[in-house]
């Protein structure tokens, strides 16, 4: 028998789909699950979208441009300077999805064996994009005290070697919800310019910035716009996961000459795709200050929900629709696979995702879940009180150094 390529054989499973045998079994035995492991929202995708898809008129279904339908690049220029971010429609490369973009990324500004920091926890799944570029991530950890924020410019110094190409940041950021200050990315801006790094900035999540308080771009950073890469997605902004569009933008025309070559080898992006994403732009605002205001409504109840629960703590996001919260429990694998296989409260269980799998490190969010707020304000409720009634049953329970001291919560 043939062997496996060893990049198969180090391609890492998603932490955030491992888990689906079991809730597939769990549901199988009539168990009601809540799905909060997965960021696929409830939210209706807006009806221009869906209409364009059910309008489309044309007898053949062509093969785009590479980069993309040129209509849709000019129309994506004006949504984004409704961000202050100016762009021409050349410095844009539509993608097969946000993953996508982050590949091409990868493959046309880093070579093998090359390192990119990146603050942990994030995207369980650079790690696996990590592993087809042969690159190699080095972890900067941020800290649930801190509600994750950026961690000191010093540290980064301590990382950067020889090898070190880039850094990469999500903001807002998938999985701990915060939303990086302009003073933080400014701190980080004079770091890649002293160095000489790519900054790669996963922003899928724009629409999404609470409290007032307000989304800043790599984009609008001076000094460094040929290191910037901006990476993009509709799939939140439209609730429209499934249709597969992201977006690859640069001011740096040789990156972008190179990442076409890369867009040139897969031919081109879906089209339906593109033509549901197009129309996407003519979404009214009314759309998104409700659906922002549904998420601000989930965020709160559940961060004040998890925080009134015996042991547990979780920073309040300020941004995208995830939230890291600690537990009193031993190993978060095995709670989480524990709440499909063993537990029920009136035929009802939640499922969570291991904050193990957004860590490099070994042995960290051992205690952590990420919880997306996806589900609607009922279906929250009645996942928290599966939550703490399991949370009451886990055998394998154990208590946070400030609590046995008894200072109350870390």
């Amino acid at each position: 028998m043939p062997h496996i390529s060893t990049k198969g054989r180090e391609m890492p499973p998603s932490p955030i789909r491992k888990l689906v045998p079991y809730a597939e079994a769990a549901k199988q035995k009539g168990l009601k699950i809540y799905h909060l492991n997965i960021g696929q929202p409830d939210i209706q995708t807006p009806e221009v979208m869906l209409n364009a898809i059910r309008n489309y008129s044309d007898k053949i279904v062509e093969y785009s441009h590479s980069a993309g339908i040129e209509s849709y690049r000019k129309k994506l220029t004006e949504y984004y300077n409704r961000y202050s971010i100016q762009v021409d429609f050349s410095e844009i490369i539509i993608t097969t999805g946000g993953s996508e973009a982050i590949e091409i990324a990868m493959m046309s500004c880093l070579d093998p064996g090359d390192e990119i920091i990146i603050p942990e926890p994030f995207y369980a799944n650079y790690n696996g994009f990590c592993t087809q570029a042969n690159v190699k991530i080095v972890p900067i950890q941020s800290s649930i005290e801190t509600g994750f924020a950026l961690p000191p410019i010093s540290e980064f110094e301590k990382l950067i070697g020889l090898k070190t190409k880039a850094i990469m940041i999500c903001n807002p950021s998938n999985p701990t919800g915060y939303l990086y200050s302009k003073s933080e990315l400014e701190s980080l801006a004079a770091l890649v310019k002293k160095h000489d790094l790519w900054l790669f900035s996963d922003e899928v999540y724009r629409e999404f910035c609470y409290d007032a308080k307000p989304y800043t771009s790599v984009m609008h950073l001076k000094g460094i716009e040929n290191n910037v890469v901006m990476l993009d997605s509709i799939s939140k902004r439209y609730s429209a996961c499934g249709a597969r569009i992201g977006a690859f933008v640069s001011h740096n025309k040789e990156v972008m000459n190179t990442a076409l070559k890369f867009a040139q080898a897969r031919l081109s992006p879906p089209t339906f795709g593109q033509i549901a994403a197009e129309a996407g732009i003519d979404t009214p605002e009314s759309y998104f200050n409700e659906v922002k205001e549904e998420y601000v409504s989930r965020r709160d109840y559940l961060v004040s929900a998890l925080n009134s629960m015996e042991g547990v703590f979780c920073p309040k996001p300020s941004g995208a629709f995830y939230c890291i919260a600690r537990l009193p429990i031993d190993n978060s694998d095995a709670f989480c696979q524990w709440l499909l296989e063993e537990f029920s409260f009136e035929n009802q269980t939640v499922m969570l995702a291991p904050a193990t799998g957004f860590y490099s490190h070994p042995g960290l969010g051992l205690d952590e879940v990420r919880i997306a707020y996806v589900l609607n304000l009922n279906d929250l409720k009645n996942a928290m009180t599966c939550l703490k009634h399991a949370l009451d049953a886990y055998p394998n329970k154990r208590m946070h150094k400030a609590e046995l001291s008894g200072s109350g919560k870390a």
